[in-house]
């Protein structure tokens, strides 16, 4: 369903394209058959009310973003790829273009990368790795299928992480697979989480609550430390094209959203006091902002995750 929405949301890239928010708030709580796969609009799933638990708040924040997306795009004309500061339009840096806000937001990284957050990573570190999904019956298995209600839980929590059983293998290329892998040169992620999800599922079977505990907490903290490596290495790719306007609130616009996304870890370090005063440093003008600031808050996430000694490299 994300995947749908992403690529839809980046025809808007195109000067002169308009995307339909009725389309897109359909995407998002899975109404009306909004989807090209059949399949998704029969599911009985849907993206909005796996944001944080439909908080009422965060929910409104992504449809904001999709209603602003609908008369940002619609403001754009075909071969004008004039964004500039204080003026919504189609920002343009060789061949990549991006729908940006006038202060710089690019409302599809930040809603794609939101969701990761919102929805991915709540779901993995508070509902189903979960004390509510884990203190369920792990003695019968479910009729007709191959598992107990615990394991079907702890096998959802993979799945919105990874989506395959062979990662890096495959599942490397999309959402929370695709960072983990992204950092795994300096981070050894890779390993560290399926070797946590495939010992985990095997204490399941163990009937050893304990052991299964110990790898949630490994789960929890190396996912929300690929979360803090991954705002760090865009706000490195930020500060490196700080001149190119296209360029800079593209980078900037993943980096606030992943600076976000930490709110949404389960005993995570940062409140999201904390998590705004990191923003407020950065300023919400993307046109405006200093390599300075950006260091400043690449720094102190630097140190608060441990990454001091590679936080150039990420």
């Amino acid at each position: 369903m994300l995947s749908e929405m992403v690529t839809y949301m980046k025809t808007a890239n195109t000067p002169g394209t308009s995307v339909d928010a009725s389309k897109l708030l359909n995407m998002y709580a899975n109404e009306a058959s909004p989807f090209s796969n059949a399949d998704l609009n029969i599911s009985t799933k849907q993206l909005k009310n796996k944001t944080a638990g439909e908080d009422p708040t965060i929910v409104a924040e992504f449809e904001k973003l999709i209603n602003d997306m609908d008369k940002a795009s619609d403001s754009t004309e075909t071969g004008k790829y004039d964004a500039q500061s204080g003026e919504i339009g189609v920002a343009q840096s060789g061949t990549k273009a991006y729908l940006q806000s006038a202060s710089g937001h690019e409302y599809t990284q930040i809603i794609e990368k939101g969701l990761m957050g919102a929805v991915m990573l709540y779901q993995i570190s508070f509902v189903y790795l979960g004390a509510d999904k884990m203190n369920v019956d792990n003695e019968a298995v479910v009729e007709s299928k191959s598992y107990t209600k615990m394991e079907h839980h702890w096998d959802e929590a993979f799945g919105y992480m990874f989506g395959a059983i062979d990662f890096p293998t495959e599942g490397s290329d999309r959402f929370w697979g695709k960072y983990v892998d992204g950092r795994n040169d300096l981070l050894g992620s890779n390993a560290k989480l399926m070797n946590a999800f495939i010992e985990g599922r095997f204490a399941i079977t163990q009937k050893d609550n304990a052991a299964r505990d110990a790898q949630i907490v490994i789960i929890r903290t190396e996912l929300e430390k690929v979360c803090a490596a991954t705002a760090i290495h865009y706000l490195n790719s930020t500060k490196s094209k700080i001149t190119d306007d296209a360029l800079r609130n593209h980078a900037l616009s993943e980096a606030w959203a992943f600076i976000g996304d930490l709110q949404f870890a389960n005993g995570g370090k940062l409140t999201v006091a904390q998590i705004d005063a990191h923003k407020a440093t950065i300023g919400t003008d993307f046109y405006a902002v200093t390599a300075a600031n950006l260091t400043a808050v690449r720094d102190a996430l630097a140190t608060t995750y441990g990454f001091e000694s590679i936080k150039d490299q990420l």
